[in-house]
Order: structure tokens, then sequence, then C-alpha cells
């Protein structure tokens, strides 16, 4: 499962190497807005008639990735790291089958890691249903669903949540490095 999202990082890292460099902030608004220069990021890259990265970079799922990823102040990851330090570690392995294969190895590694930072806690198996166990007729019915105890367990919980501050996540925020620019690939 690591191994297959570590080769999706790089995909996505090699993808849109550069994206920082065509990121525009626009200050006119309360909000300041962030703006990808579509154009600019393709005809650096020499990519303009790619129709799938133009289709990409069109779809909504880039519009998330760039109001995510935009901001220059926000907590980095290993997506900010692969885009920024290893360009030059991922065009030289393009050529190597071995030290991609190693590569993804180690993103995979981090990966789990980021994941799992208590390596000591053992992770609970689920065991294998019994041999037959499909054969079974006597399965009990789902049990009826007690709508006023939901109701008391919505509003114990509410009541819980307004008196508690609110959940703020642990990641530091710094400044994001921009890696190299477009024209450079």
């Amino acid at each position: 499962d690591k191994e297959v999202r570590a080769i999706f990082l790089r995909l996505f890292a090699q993808l849109f190497q550069g994206y920082r460099s065509c990121l525009q902030l626009i200050r006119i608004h309360a909000e300041p807005v962030i703006h990808f220069h579509k154009a600019a990021f393709l005809g650096q890259r020499g990519l303009i008639e790619n129709d799938f990265l133009t289709k990409v970079l069109n779809g909504m799922a880039f519009a998330g990735f760039v109001s995510e990823r935009g901001p220059p102040f926000r907590a980095c990851d290993l997506f900010d790291e692969l885009v920024a330090f290893e360009v030059e570690r991922i065009k030289a392995e393009e050529g190597n089958p071995p030290k991609m294969i190693k590569h993804v190895r180690e993103l995979a590694e981090q990966l789990f890691r980021n994941e799992n930072p208590n390596p000591h806690i053992a992770f609970q198996k689920v065991p294998r249903p019994t041999e037959g166990s499909h054969l079974r007729v006597h399965i009990l019915p789902f049990p009826r669903i007690n709508e006023s105890r939901v109701q008391e367990l919505l509003q114990e919980g509410l009541a819980r949540s307004q008196g508690a501050p609110p959940a703020t996540r642990g990641d530091k925020k710094c400044v994001v490095p921009a890696g190299p620019p477009v024209g450079m690939f």
C-alpha cells in the first residue's frame, strides 16, 4: 500500500515540479486569493499541446490542490520536499530502475513512519473466519436503532463540544520551499 502511494507521490511530484513558481498571490480582496498561471506553467515546460496535463490542470482536484498547497506559509510535508529538493534525483533515476525502486521504498518507509510514529504499538490483527462460516444460517439481524438514544448522544456531544477549546493540529508551519523554477525542466 505504501509503495503504491509512494509511486503516485513521485508521479505527481514529477508532473507538478515547478508549480510554485507559477503561483500568484492576489491581495486585493479581504482574504488573499491564490491563482495558478496555467499558460506559464505549460509554456515553460513545453507542454502546451499536452492534452492530459491540460485536463489535469483544469480539473477541480487541481484547483483544490492549489488552494490547499498554494499558501507560502503552512505545514510542509514529504510532497513539498520532493518537489523542491529531489528534482535532480528523480530525473537521474528515470533510466535506472533499481535506483528508482530503492527511492520508492525509501518514500514508502517515510510514509509508514509518518502514519505510525510509535512503532512499538502492536496492530490488532483481524482473525480469519472459520471454515464453513459462510454457510451458517443463524445470523442475527442488525438491531434497530433507538432514535431517542441517538438524540441523547447527539445532545451530549454538542454540549461537550461547545465547552471544549477548538481542536488544533500540531503541525509546525514554515515557509514552503519554492524549488527550482519551471524553466529547468
